[in-house]
């Protein structure tokens, strides 16, 4: 998982370098079928290198290939530019759009230019966590006085993640304007939960809900009492203007897409970790464990 704004110096950038960005990332085409109603039709999904993004991009992968589909799952840097890439056409499908807070500065510029499909995971929390041995600390407000222990660091991730503008503006409301908020990128954060839990030693990270994490490390979400993070957000699923146009059947399929924090934990679970090395077989895995679920796309 997943955020909110770039600077605006930052958006100018991203509008203009959004192709070039798009291009840049690691790109992998999926079989070429031609059963089904797809015919071997080119569809793109661009996607980040955040969990729920990873896991349910390469499910989709399969449930479209599985209709005839030829897909290509293309990943980008950041949010900014998969929101360009979307916006110029350069990708037609992105499963993790968080809104309406998250990523409202990318929907502000972009969102005329993009077709909303639909809301598949209702209520995403964007979250600071500490391991659970760390007693007396259980609320945002409570990290000031134990900046020793933390060495008055956040371990965050991406720093051009929407989430990362998010608890830059949460730390000065609990006066944590004097701590650093290190920034690098997710799997950095989770390399660092993991080698710190193991020693059981102190750390705070920024997270979201959902994710493995909170089945993999033993950790808490810290109480916010000012509101700070934010309300939850929708995860959408988001195509080019004209997508419904060009991939109808994709999109009525889109549109009948939810998954819940049992559904989307257990496929993380079985991707991410159960099958890190190879996640296609850790999608036929998980599909073959939940057969109804193709179905009830249509």
């Amino acid at each position: 998982m997943k955020r909110l704004k770039l600077g605006a110096a930052l958006i100018a950038a991203l509008s203009l370098v959004g192709l070039a960005g798009c291009a840049s990332g690691n790109s992998e085409s999926g079989t070429d079928g031609n059963a089904g109603n797809g015919g071997g039709k080119q569809i793109t999904i661009g996607y980040i290198n955040w969990d729920e993004d990873v896991a349910v991009t390469h499910l989709w992968q399969k449930v479209l290939e599985d209709k005839g589909y030829n897909v290509t799952i293309q990943q980008i840097s950041d949010a900014g530019p998969t929101y360009v890439g979307l916006s110029k056409g350069n990708i037609d499908l992105y499963l993790d759009g968080w809104l309406p807070a998250t990523h409202a500065a990318y929907w502000k510029k972009y969102g005329s230019q993009l077709t909303d499909l639909t809301t598949w995971y209702d209520a995403a929390p964007l979250t600071i966590a500490v391991p659970t041995y760390m007693k007396d600390i259980n609320s945002i407000e409570d990290l000031k006085a134990h900046a020793s222990e933390f060495d008055s660091t956040i371990t965050g991730i991406e720093p051009g993640a929407g989430e990362t503008g998010i608890v830059k503006k949460m730390m000065p409301q609990y006066g944590l304007s004097s701590w650093k908020l290190q920034t690098s990128s997710t799997s950095a954060m989770l390399a660092a939960l993991k080698k710190a839990t193991d020693a059981k030693k102190p750390i705070v990270v920024d997270l979201w809900r959902p994710h493995w994490a909170y089945t993999a490390f033993p950790i808490k979400d810290l109480k916010d009492p000012k509101g700070a993070m934010g309300k939850p957000d929708g995860i959408h699923a988001i195509g080019t203007g004209s997508f419904a146009d060009d991939f109808p059947e994709v999109a009525a399929m889109v549109k009948k897409f939810h998954m819940d924090d049992k559904s989307l934990g257990s496929l993380e679970q079985t991707v991410l970790q159960d099958h890190k090395d190879d996640m296609d077989a850790g999608v036929e895995e998980w599909l073959k464990a939940n057969p109804d679920f193709e179905k009830s796309l249509g």
